[in-house]
């Protein structure tokens, strides 16, 4: 088959003037597509490499290929950005890997994400949403319990998420908010801190889904303030330690694969996933967000750490996601 990748490159997004710095830390490096590439490529695919934006419409129009491998991230702020491109594959009838419009802007969305599993049983810390500061006054913060948490509602790769995140008194929320509304130019989620480990789950497949395996983010240096935050992931060798399988109680583990497979039926997800929990210490875990696009850098991407700690190989990964998808498009590449 002829696979398009679609994809954004960091050198491709435009900052925003007075933006944040970790305004392009969703997006993939060359390296990344061409690990992908040789993967899809290795199947006996021929690649067609559709980048994102105005390129990939005018690239796709040119050259229309049989199916997309899909880990374009979107352009803008927009919280249904990374809907952009499997909106465009639809309208033109164009098969593809990974969730569809719908879930992908959802699962972005983190406030309505977790109206959503809550409403279906599963755990997430009690939050509130600061549109604008007038909010800060508003009930639904009032009943919070400190420490707090901020961080931007429409973001992935923790951008946003920085150690000044946790709040341990009301005087740091109006800063923090500020910086938030200003700097990324969308509302805040505020949560209620989950003192514990954090956790991420990885999935593959469609009715039923299978989990890869469980995965627990640690910190080299054992700290009780620990936090996965964006500075930790850009120096990840050096700061944390990836335990996988994790070192836990089997019930607890089973807990957790449990309600990561709720949480990808209970939004929609298809073929690949990444589910994300804080424990406390009462071993009780909390829902943080689901992640339908993962970063599939191979080697420090969540999901192929979390693979190969498994025992899959980036190929055996990639091959993977790809027969999930191929099978819920009835594709050849389902084989």
């Amino acid at each position: 088959m002829r696979i398009g990748l679609s994809y954004d490159l960091k050198e491709c997004a435009a900052p925003l003037p007075g933006g944040p710095d970790d305004a392009a830390e969703e997006y993939d490096s060359p390296g990344t597509v061409a690990a992908l590439a040789r993967a899809i490529e290795g199947q006996g695919h021929t690649v067609v490499q559709l980048g994102g934006g105005a390129d990939f419409l005018r690239r796709l129009l040119q050259n229309r290929p049989d199916f997309v491998f899909n880990i374009a991230e979107g352009r803008g702020t927009y919280r249904s950005r990374e809907a952009q491109v499997p909106a465009v594959l639809e309208m033109l009838g164009v098969p593809y890997s990974g969730s569809d419009p719908l879930t992908l802007a959802v699962c972005l969305d983190k406030p309505l994400a977790k109206r959503l599993v809550a409403g279906a049983g599963i755990p997430t810390p009690a939050y509130a949403v600061v549109e604008r500061l007038e909010d800060l006054a508003g009930p639904e913060l009032a009943k919070l319990r400190y420490p707090l948490f901020i961080k931007p509602a429409w973001e992935g790769s923790s951008k946003g998420v920085r150690l000044a995140s946790k709040l341990t008194s009301r005087e740091q929320l109006a800063p923090a908010a500020t910086a938030i509304l200003e700097a990324y130019r969308q509302p805040a989620l505020v949560e209620e801190f989950i003192e514990g480990d954090e956790y991420t789950v990885g999935l593959i497949g469609n009715a039923p889904a299978q989990v890869i395996g469980v995965m627990r983010i640690l910190p080299k240096q054992p700290s009780p303030d620990f936090i996965y935050t964006v500075e930790v992931k850009r120096d990840w060798e050096r700061l944390v330690d990836y335990e996988c399988p994790p070192k836990v109680p089997a019930p607890l583990r089973r807990r957790l694969e449990g309600l990561a497979l709720a949480a990808y039926r209970t939004l929609g997800v298809r073929d690949l996933a990444r589910v994300d929990f804080r424990v406390d210490g009462a071993g009780t875990p909390f829902f943080l967000e689901v992640n339908p696009l993962p970063g599939l850098a191979p080697h420090y991407g969540d999901l192929p750490l979390l693979a190969q700690k498994m025992g899959w190989s980036y190929e055996g990964l990639i091959k993977a996601i790809l027969a999930a998808a191929g099978e819920r498009c009835k594709l050849p590449c389902a084989g």
